[in-house]
């Protein structure tokens, strides 16, 4: 996954700084915990018990902000920058 890349890197990188997001946790029909990131539109996860939820939308959330490889490359019409929040 994108952070876990990061943390690969045998190069030495900047501290990234954690990144506090609010997490909704409700009861689903089936009886499972559904979970979802409201600052990240579309990303959801359930699970069958409450920590099982909040694993399943981290790994969701880490897969949301990984870019394709694609979307890396700068090219003549498109340049890339790093933006720091």
């Amino acid at each position: 996954m994108f952070f876990q890349s990061l943390l690969e890197k045998k190069e030495p990188i900047k501290q990234i700084a954690p990144v506090n997001l609010k997490i909704v946790i409700e009861p689903g029909e089936d009886g499972y915990f559904v979970a979802h990131c409201p600052a990240l539109k579309s990303c959801w996860s359930q699970g069958k018990t409450r920590e099982e939820a909040l694993k399943n939308i981290r790994e969701a959330i880490d897969l949301y902000l990984e870019p394709s490889p694609s979307e890396l490359i700068s090219t003549k019409e498109r340049e890339v920058v790093e933006l720091t929040l």
